[in-house]
Formats: C-alpha cells, sequence, structure tokens
C-alpha cells in the first residue's frame, strides 16, 4: 500500500490529508500544532512526531505550508525532507510559495535524485474539505504523472502548468486576477447602489453581460443576489484577505523580479493590505466591500 506523509496540517492541509486517509492511503501526518495533528488522526492519519518520521517510509510526500521560507527549511535543512526520504520518493509541495523557491527546491530536490512538482490550489477551504481543489502543477511530465493520481483524491480540476515553479507562476497570476476584479465588482454593486439601483437588480442585469465574473456570479460582494456568498455571512471567510493579500504580494514581487508593470495589481495589493492595516484581513476577501462602501 502506497504510504504517503503530509506536513502541514492547516485550514487547508487538514482537509487535504483527510481525503487521502479517506481514499484509504496510509497517511503520516505531521505538524507543528498538536491540536491540528490530533484532527488529522481523528480524520484516519497516523502520528508523525517529526519531519524525519513521518518521510522514512514514504512513498509520496506532500508539504502545505505558510510561505517560501518554510518549504525551503522543511526541504533542504539536515533534518528535512530531502535528507530523511527514502530514494524514489515523489515530492508535492501543495504550498503557495513565491517563484524563487519552488524552484530553487526543485532544483535541491532533482540534484539528490528526487522528483518533485509545485501544485498549488485555488478553491479555498470549502473545496480542500470536498476534495474539489484546482491543482495548478509545476515541474517535469514523469513527476506530474506520477502526482495525478494522488491528486485526484483532493482536487477535481488538475492542469500541467510546465517546467518547475510554473504552478506557482499559475496560482499568482491567477489571484492577482481575481483580486483585481472582487474590486471592481465591488465598486460597480457600490455606484450602482448610489445612482438608485438596487443589488439585486443590478446583478441580474450584469450577471447575463459583459460585465459578468466569477467574483459577481459566483462570489457576489454585495449580500443577497448569491445566497451561498460570504456576503450573506457577515464576510466570514471562505478564502481570507489575509491570504489573498499574501497572493497580491507574492505577485507584485514577481512581477518586480521580471521587471513587468502590473499598476492595477499593485493598487489592488494596496487596498488588501488597509483591511490589514485596519486589523479586518480576517474577514473573506469579497469583505474589501466594506472598504469601498465606507463600513469598514
Amino acid at each position: 500500500m502506497t504510504t504517503i506523509a503530509f506536513i502541514g496540517l492547516g485550514n487547508m492541509g487538514g482537509p487535504m490529508a483527510a481525503n487521502l486517509a479517506a481514499a484509504d492511503y496510509t497517511v503520516k501526518a505531521t505538524d507543528l500544532s498538536d491540536e491540528a495533528i490530533e484532527r488529522a488522526i481523528d480524520a484516519g492519519c497516523q502520528r508523525a512526531t517529526g519531519i524525519a518520521e513521518a518521510v522514512q517510509d514514504a512513498d509520496i510526500i506532500v508539504t502545505m505550508l505558510p510561505a517560501g521560507t518554510h518549504v525551503r527549511s522543511v526541504y533542504t535543512n539536515d533534518d528535512g525532507v530531502i535528507t530523511n526520504a527514502k530514494p524514489g520518493a515523489l515530492f508535492i509541495d501543495s504550498s503557495t510559495i513565491d517563484v524563487e523557491s519552488a524552484r530553487a527546491v526543485s532544483a535541491t530536490a532533482q540534484a539528490a535524485g528526487f522528483e518533485m512538482v509545485d501544485a498549488p490550489v485555488s478553491g479555498g477551504v470549502t473545496a480542500a474539505a470536498a476534495g474539489t481543489l484546482t491543482f495548478m502543477v509545476g515541474g517535469g511530465l514523469s513527476a506530474f504523472e506520477r502526482a495525478r493520481p494522488i491528486l485526484t483524491y483532493m482536487g477535481k480540476n488538475i492542469f500541467h502548468a510546465g517546467a518547475a515553479g510554473n504552478g506557482q507562476v499559475a496560482k499568482i497570476a491567477n489571484n492577482m486576477l481575481l483580486g483585481i476584479t472582487m474590486i471592481a465588482t465591488c465598486e460597480a454593486f457600490h455606484l450602482a447602489e448610489k445612482l438608485g439601483l438596487d443589488a439585486q437588480t443590478f446583478y441580474d442585469i450584469s450577471s447575463t453581460a459583459s460585465g459578468q465574473s466569477w467574483s459577481m456570479t459566483s462570489y457576489c460582494p454585495a449580500p443577497g443576489p448569491v445566497e451561498t456568498a460570504p456576503s450573506n455571512r457577515n464576510y466570514q471567510p471562505g478564502f481570507s484577505a489575509a491570504m489573498m493579500l499574501k497572493d497580491m504580494r507574492l505577485a507584485q514581487t514577481a512581477a518586480h523580479s521580471a521587471k513587468v508593470p502590473t499598476p492595477l495589481g499593485a493598487q489592488a495589493e494596496a487596498l488588501y493590505a488597509l483591511l490589514e492595516a485596519a486589523g479586518k484581513d480576517d474577514l473573506d476577501f469579497s469583505g474589501v466591500m466594506k472598504l469601498v462602501n465606507g463600513t469598514l
């Protein structure tokens, strides 16, 4: 039976590990949080006391970590993944991190004889729990084909984006677009309201016209039109403004490195940073509506 090590059991990693356990894989799970490990055990995973124990017999190693610095240390430190993994193990990093770190860690793994993919996700906590995430995968074709069967138990859309790091490129470009369109959608609803057009009527029109977007029809930031949207539960996340700001900052770092002007991306980053400064980045990212309409 295939054994999977899962490192990082937070809001996204915990449900992902649980889905792998539910698929009858042996999942050895570890995290800095004892509480997170206990939840994973309750979901059918096995406890590992640290990285070395988790990976030593694992065929597949999956990581879901906060930032590039954590990915670098978990993989490349003396007590990390690369030193302790058994020969032939496949590495899957589903963290959302900077492109440079993703490519550097992949190169280090490859030099040590391992295949690795960067496989960041889209869909948020709800999709992680439901096993319906979208995976954007960077790495060699052989590594991608090895990873695909594992990813299908955690997601429904799995794309090969190309070489190492390209999964991160796809993720940050996509989320920059999402962050921008959400702000534009908020502004449009606010303008319509101030000019005397109610949210439902504007939604009915724009959702079938040229202004339609995912931010409007799936995640409408105005309360009312989309029952399942966070706007109808006081902007409780989904996908928090703090996480969106992280991705916007990653996009700006990458844009500066590549000398690519992204003025709307920069402006959107600044607006989500205002939510952070106000101590409101625990709201869903669609809660930027409260900033736009002055109710923050």
